[in-house]
């Protein structure tokens, strides 16, 4: 059977603290005020946690954080392996970075932009990762580099010198629907008059001019 242990005897701070804490709306902030209040009223840890429907090692974990960490122990600390890193290094980040500008064609892929399947895919062949990395992971180490993935999966630079100057011309008047029928948007090419072109006369039933009313008339 263990020796029963008991927190050390509380400031008057520490106690207006841990009785403040009982009204907190943290479930793990008011769960160790609670021990640590029934402990300094001398409460062993098995009563306590029979009271407070927890195991006794929870009890005996937060009285020794207390003992080392004071009223810090009221802050709930991160539950990840201190040797947890990302997946994905981020002394990886520059060459991520450089792959991103790459089209996945030039890798012998057959598309020429990148999803997340195919950018996961490509980091394990790699040796980037020890595994192939969900959607959701290389999301996170894209974003790593300050950019969205809407942008970068379409970020890429084509090792053609004239590929800049290609990307951003565009016809000034792209042929469709609404577009203007001149010039190289025309579809069809209907015969004009020319504004400086004569009229042609007009002729009576019998070939002769007509007079200048009939004329007028006619038009």
């Amino acid at each position: 059977m263990r020796t029963p242990i008991f927190v050390r005897t509380l400031t008057a701070a520490e106690r207006s603290h841990l009785q403040a804490g009982l009204r907190s709306a943290s479930a793990f902030i008011l769960r160790r005020c609670q021990i640590l209040l029934a402990s300094a009223s001398g409460q062993s840890p098995d009563r306590i946690a029979r009271n407070l429907g927890c195991t006794a090692m929870s009890v005996r974990n937060a009285i020794h954080a207390f003992h080392s960490d004071g009223l810090a122990c009221l802050n709930e600390k991160s539950s990840r392996p201190h040797s947890a890193r990302p997946l994905l290094d981020t002394a990886l980040d520059e060459p991520l970075r450089g792959l991103l500008h790459q089209s996945p064609r030039t890798l012998g892929k057959s598309r020429s932009t990148w999803t997340l399947s195919l950018l996961a895919d490509v980091c394990f062949e790699r040796g980037w990762t020890p595994r192939v990395l969900s959607p959701e992971a290389i999301r996170l180490a894209v974003r790593r580099l300050g950019i969205s993935w809407r942008r970068a999966k379409h970020w890429i630079t084509s090792p053609d010198p004239a590929y800049a100057r290609k990307k951003s011309a565009r016809p000034p008047h792209p042929p469709g629907r609404g577009s203007p029928r001149l010039g190289p948007g025309l579809r069809r090419r209907d015969l004009v008059e020319s504004p400086g072109a004569a009229a042609a006369p007009c002729l009576d039933r019998r070939g002769a001019p007509a007079p200048a009313a009939a004329r007028g008339r006619a038009r």
